[in-house]
């Protein structure tokens, strides 16, 4: 899985967090996204799927 995030569009709304909290956090300064695995193991893949599905601001891609 290849997760890839453009921070400019991230607008701090937080879903990512909520979809899969042992990937992804926010920066406490402004809310925007930070990356805490970037190979999570198999059992999160469906968690990153939906958290980029939920971000409103389209701002993390997943591939494969």
């Amino acid at each position: 899985m290849q997760i890839s995030i453009d921070l400019d569009k991230c607008c701090g709304a937080g879903q990512c967090v909520l979809a899969a909290p042992e990937v992804f956090d926010q920066r406490d300064e402004d809310g925007i996204v930070l990356l805490l695995d970037s190979d999570p193991p198999t059992e999160e893949h469906a968690n990153v799927r939906q958290a980029a599905a939920v971000c409103p601001a389209a701002a993390i891609a997943v591939q494969r």
